[in-house]
């Protein structure tokens, strides 16, 4: 698990993450913040250039984007100044469709999409705290992939909560309706490992 950094009666912001070194890797979360490193495995590579190499095909001339960490991904809980902001995550892979939350910092609000490839590292974290700060953040489709098992699971908003999951093993095709005519082949996707 990630290991996360505790300040007594202050809470860390975009602002405070702003001016952290540059080789470091961090997220906040409700603003705890939380180290990212290591670095991620070169198989977790394999699989983050193989979604993009699929995802990106098919979003060409298209208004949606793909992105891949480190990318900071800004959720302000209201209408608070960028350095006030107390959440800023670097999901594995987001794509977003709506350019208007797009500046040189990142994304400001939620992406359409999100992925998260589970390491023995974030596996928790991603599983529960990005899980529900996500999902309350109004992320459309959320996957998570565990490269261990092979499988995917897919998590589509329902109202304003995360259905059941859609789950995927390697030799399953995920059809992405909220990109079209896209279809992912998770055949290929696991082949990088």
């Amino acid at each position: 698990m990630s290991k996360a950094l505790h300040q007594l009666e202050e809470r860390f912001t975009y602002g405070d993450y702003r001016i952290w070194p540059d080789a470091e890797r961090w997220e906040l979360i409700e603003g705890v913040a939380y180290d990212m490193s290591p670095a991620p495995s070169r198989s977790h590579q394999g699989l983050i250039t193989e979604f993009i190499l699929q995802f990106g095909v098919h979003l060409q001339d298209k208004p949606c984007r793909i992105y891949a960490a480190p990318f900071d991904v800004r959720l302000p809980d209201g209408n608070e100044n960028d350095d006030d902001i107390s959440t800023v995550v670097q999901p594995d892979l987001v794509v977003v469709c709506d350019r208007k939350k797009l500046d040189e910092k990142g994304c400001k609000g939620a992406p359409d999409l999100v992925i998260e490839i589970l390491s023995p590292s974030t596996a928790s974290k991603d599983l529960h705290e990005k899980f529900r700060l996500y999902e309350r953040a109004g992320v459309r489709e959320y996957w998570i992939v565990h490269p261990q098992d092979r499988t995917v699971m897919v998590f589509r908003q329902e109202g304003e909560l995360f259905g059941r999951p859609d789950m995927f093993d390697e030799e399953g095709r995920i059809e992405v309706p909220l990109l079209g005519e896209l279809i992912i082949d998770l055949k290929r996707i696991f082949s990088r490992l």
